[in-house]
Order: C-alpha cells, then sequence, then structure tokens
C-alpha cells in the first residue's frame, strides 16, 4: 500500500518549486538565491509569509534533494501541497530562479520538464511562462 504523499503549507510548496530549480545543476548561485529572496518579499503570493522562515524552508527542501528519490518526492509534495490553481505560479516562479543568470543549464531544463509534467501544464500556458521570462532578462 502506498503512503499518502507529505503535504506542506502552500508557502513551502511554492519554495521548495524555487529552491529545486536552483539546485537542479548543484550549483545554487547568489543570483539564483538572491532571486529566491526577492520574489518572497515582492511577489503579493507571499504578502502573509513570514519571511524570516525562508532560509529554515529551503534548507528542508534541500533535505528532500538529499534523499534516494528525493527529487520524485519533492516534486510530489509540490503537487500535493498546492491547490491546481497554483500549479502556474509554481512554474513561474521556478522560471523566474531559473532565469536569474540569464543562463538556463540542461539539468535546469529537466527540472522544468518535469515539474510541468508533475503539475500537468498546458503547453499553451507554458510556452506564455517561458516566453514571458525571455522577454524579461533579455539584455542588449
Amino acid at each position: 500500500m502506498n503512503k499518502p504523499a507529505k503535504t506542506v503549507s502552500v508557502y513551502e510548496a511554492l519554495i521548495y518549486a524555487m529552491v529545486t530549480m536552483s539546485a537542479a545543476d548543484t550549483a545554487m548561485t547568489d543570483k539564483e538565491l538572491m532571486k529566491i529572496g526577492d520574489i518572497v518579499k515582492t511577489v503579493p503570493i507571499f504578502r502573509d509569509f513570514d519571511s524570516s522562515r525562508l532560509v529554515q524552508i529551503a534548507e528542508a527542501g534541500l533535505r528532500y534533494l538529499r534523499k534516494e528519490d528525493g527529487l520524485d518526492e519533492i516534486l510530489t509534495v509540490i503537487q500535493t501541497s498546492l491547490p491546481a490553481r497554483l500549479y502556474e505560479t509554481a512554474y513561474a516562479l521556478a522560471i523566474e530562479v531559473a532565469s536569474a543568470d540569464l543562463h538556463v543549464e540542461q539539468e535546469e531544463l529537466r527540472f522544468l520538464q518535469m515539474l510541468r509534467d508533475q503539475l500537468e501544464l498546458d503547453k499553451l500556458v507554458v510556452a506564455a511562462i517561458e516566453r514571458s521570462a525571455r522577454v524579461r532578462y533579455r539584455v542588449l
């Protein structure tokens, strides 16, 4: 018998998505970590979040990733902890973190694919979110 997937708060699930994105290529850069902090401070979904918990939650997400099946487990936790209406938000926040370095590694692309598959996101919605990030982060 499969045990039910663990759930966490919406805030934790969104932070797990961002932290996993940052850790996907095994190099969590300062830019990515700063981006996560900025998102938590400025994006309306985090308005009522106690930002002093950010580091503690990020570390909990990283503990998942150290487990043997940690990536699969954290994807399931993200999915089961978020209402379906926030799946696109989770993906968009992960894209924001991926965009922080202005370069996306193959491992990061793979995580994004896994996240959109886990959340069963519509291909047109995914394309729009990704296009929006490309436009926002374009440089001269």
